[in-house]
């Protein structure tokens, strides 16, 4: 007897903890806005407004969009009664789009600046082994110039030789 006594007093407590099958408030269906304004019907937000015939249904969640044979986008409202559907698809479509291309600049911009920062030392060393370069083109064309002249001197007797310091003033 006592544990039908306990179960009689379990029972009902269950109903009310367990959410959905208890008597308590209940949130109202979106259908029961329909024909009332939008306001009403857009401040439960799993609810879409349809402007055509003032109706109120539950949003499509499965599709992203809701589809054309519940209400055309021009005349869908969701979240605000004074923007449609287009109107916010676009709206967040020209946001991500300048969200993206202002990425995009700052990354070109960082990149850029980034070769600009490390362009003076690698400029700076580009230009010291160009002139490293001319510089001992510079001495190979005067090491061939002064043999050049050489043989020049040789050929008619004007070159010194180092061993015979007076070989040219010998007397004849």
């Amino acid at each position: 007897m006592e544990t039908v006594r306990l179960c009689a007093l379990w029972l009902p407590g269950l109903a009310l903890v367990r959410p959905g099958t208890g008597a308590g408030p209940r949130e109202p269906a979106c259908s029961d806005f329909s024909l009332k304004s939008c306001e009403e019907c857009l401040k439960n937000v799993s609810c879409l407004w349809c402007n055509t015939n003032n109706t109120c249904m539950d949003y499509p969640v499965r599709s992203i969009l809701p589809s054309s044979s519940l209400c055309s986008l021009y005349n869908a409202r969701w979240g605000v009664c004074w923007m449609n559907f287009e109107v916010f698809i676009i709206s967040i479509a020209v946001i991500a789009g300048l969200i993206l291309l202002s990425i995009a600049v700052c990354c070109c911009y960082c990149c850029y600046c980034r070769k600009r920062s490390r362009g003076p030392d690698e400029e700076e060393e580009r230009l010291s082994r160009d002139r490293e370069e001319k510089r001992m083109q510079s001495l190979q064309r005067k090491h061939e110039r002064k043999m050049k002249h050489d043989e020049i001197r040789k050929k008619y007797g004007l070159l010194q030789d180092s061993d015979h310091p007076y070989s040219r003033f010998e007397n004849e």
